[in-house]
């Protein structure tokens, strides 16, 4: 729906043979897991990734008090922009669900979201990350304190769509819903998605890509990713919608 160095080979670890314990366990499981999702040219009908399950040693690893898969996103902190301090806050059901479902029933939003509906739909929705395993964390942006935006930043590698690219181990990916119609069609989206991005890069050292793939009909998202520094990398076939596949590169911070 849903990132080591830009030169890292996809798919291997390697693991020090005079090792043993939790990390070598872990560098192991880590290896399985991201060989299932190496994607070759003439692998077009292979299995998708719809069901996949992390192993239960690679779940545990990171519940014990590691960085977990999206390197402690609840601390990362407000970051400044051209438009004031925006600040990530992971959701929080009971204090969020009735203004995402305000947003999400606003029809520009749900003609690409396809999440309208009665409040319970979309607390499946967040309920189904936050209680997950940690690979997608659905939050609010909060611009000078107020919440005006809603957020999922969500490990790209470990989701569905690294089938449908060459993904790498850490690729991150972000989905992003302005709220308020007033805060629409300004380049409020732009501004705010560049910052993130670039937060993503600064928090997650081993992350060297994020990633987005908004719908292909949806012109004005695209050219907010454009106007982000991300570049125009694929079209992709999605179960729900043709995409287009944003990149923000690490090594090209500097000149998008």
């Amino acid at each position: 729906m849903p990132p080591t160095g830009a030169n890292a080979d996809r798919g291997s670890v390697p693991a020090d043979p005079g090792r043993t314990g939790p990390r070598t366990a872990y560098a192991r499981t880590r290896a399985a897991v991201f060989s299932r999702f190496a994607v070759e040219d003439d692998d077009a009908d292979s299995e998708d990734t719809l069901d996949l399950h992390l192993p239960s040693e690679f779940v545990a690893f990171f519940r014990a008090g590691t960085p977990g898969l999206l390197d402690r996103l609840h601390t990362w902190g407000p970051v400044d922009t051209p438009v004031g301090s925006f600040h990530l806050v992971p959701v929080r059901v009971a204090r969020d669900l009735p203004l995402i479902h305000g947003w999400m029933n606003d029809p520009a939003v749900a003609h690409f979201w396809d999440l309208a509906g009665p409040t319970e739909r979309i607390e499946d929705h967040l309920r189904t990350q936050l209680d997950g395993d940690g690979r997608s964390v659905p939050c609010l942006g909060a611009l000078d304190g107020t919440p005006m935006s809603y957020w999922e930043i969500y490990r790209a590698d470990l989701d569905p769509l690294a089938r449908r690219y060459p993904a790498r181990p850490h690729d991150t990916g972000v989905h992003l819903l302005v709220g308020d119609a007033e805060d629409r069609g300004r380049g409020l989206g732009s501004t705010l998605l560049r910052a993130v991005a670039d937060l993503i890069l600064d928090r997650r050292p081993a992350c060297a890509r994020v990633v987005a793939e908004p719908d292909l009909r949806n012109t004005p998202s695209i050219a907010a990713f454009l106007s982000a520094g991300f570049r125009y990398a694929a079209e992709v076939d999605l179960p729900d919608k043709r995409a287009a596949l944003m990149v923000r590169d690490r090594n090209l911070r500097g000149v998008l």
